[in-house]
């Protein structure tokens, strides 16, 4: 029996139905968990999966995992755990100005990147280069909450996972029609959006903090349009979503938004992305990541029991402990195996 004034479970559902936007996903609709398992009284499935995610050991190390700089020392840059608390900030106030389950927008902005190597996508594409099978980090987040997160994954919900697993931009232009990767739910649509505007934006921040570029670079056209500061660029951003997606089934922008955006987007790409100043560090980066994964398959014996026994192969085992790696453990690693010790 309910106690008079408990917000509990249903009651939330019950509100959900009857205020969230038509094009919202209700908890109460959900798909399921791939193992059945009794609600809880208090949480929605969505708040479930969020508190899941939090508490995660994957979650704790992206605090010591790289963003767009190498192992950086400065206190001030982005790590990939900073970036997922970026992500969630403007893809909650997206969804809540849409009215939609900002419950499960949290869940699957912060679960979205669990999956990230060390060293960016540095460590991404050099496990792609390797291991016979290809490797997305956005794949291996999903591999991550279904298996590789304590003894048998988080197990779940399908619409976290689904928007997990569908977050990517891989390459593509912002809103592209074409999309590889489309989220089924308009919540994981607005996770995949917030993604870029997050990491543009302070990207630009960490790269004139390292001297690679002044504000002066950046593209006047772009700028006009968005803001001279991250802050009003991203006010611009959310306001524009919010205003052209009022209402509809699939996420908008105003054409010359949307441009200037992509247009920032690509000039962080072709002066920042692919800078030459950090074009040494990646490339070492890179060769740690390929003579670790080497080692691994020669000395399988060095890899944890528990990703040999999940993997269903040593190379797969190899990747799967590579990947879930902080940028300092995987330095530690390379340093006891490939670097010798001092005597006396």
């Amino acid at each position: 029996m309910r106690e008079k004034g408990v917000f509990d479970r249903k009651v939330q559902e019950d509100w959900e139905k009857e205020n969230l936007s038509p094009y919202a996903t209700c908890s109460a609709d959900t798909k399921g968990r791939e193992r059945e398992e009794s609600p809880c009284p208090l949480r929605t499935e969505f708040q479930r999966d969020r508190d899941r995610i939090i508490h995660s050991k994957s979650f704790r190390r992206l605090k010591h995992k790289t963003q767009v700089f190498i192992a950086p020392f400065h206190d001030h840059y982005r790590t990939r755990l900073t970036h997922t608390l970026e992500v969630s900030q403007i893809a909650r106030t997206i969804s809540r100005a849409l009215r939609l389950n900002e419950d499960l927008t949290e869940a699957i902005a912060l679960g979205h990147d669990l999956g990230h190597t060390p060293f960016g996508h540095t460590g991404e594409e050099a496990l792609d280069e390797v291991y016979p099978g290809g490797f997305k980090h956005n794949e291996h987040s999903l591999r991550v909450v279904e298996k590789l997160e304590g003894k048998s994954g988080l197990n779940l919900t399908w619409e976290v996972r689904d928007g997990i697993l569908n977050h990517s931009q891989e390459g593509e232009k912002v809103l592209s029609k074409n999309a590889k990767n489309k989220p089924s739910t308009l919540e994981g649509e607005v996770v995949k959006l917030a993604d870029p505007l997050a990491y543009v934006n302070h990207d630009i921040d960490d790269a004139i903090r390292a001297n690679i570029i002044s504000e002066k670079d950046l593209p006047e056209e772009a700028i006009e349009v968005l803001g001279k500061t991250g802050r009003e660029r991203i006010a611009t951003l959310v306001r524009d979503v919010v205003i052209n997606s009022w209402g509809k089934p699939h996420l908008e922008m105003s054409p010359p938004v949307l441009e200037a955006f992509n247009r920032l987007r690509d000039f962080m790409y072709e002066t920042v992305y692919n800078a030459k100043v950090l074009k040494k560090e990646v490339q070492k980066a890179r060769s740690l990541i390929h003579n670790l994964y080497y080692f691994y398959i020669e000395n399988p014996c060095y890899i944890p029991p528990f990703f040999r026994e999940n993997g269903g192969s040593i190379e797969r085992a190899a990747v799967d402990y590579i990947a879930g790696m902080t940028d300092r453990y995987a330095l530690s690693e390379y340093r006891k195996h490939f670097i010798p010790e001092e005597w006396g």
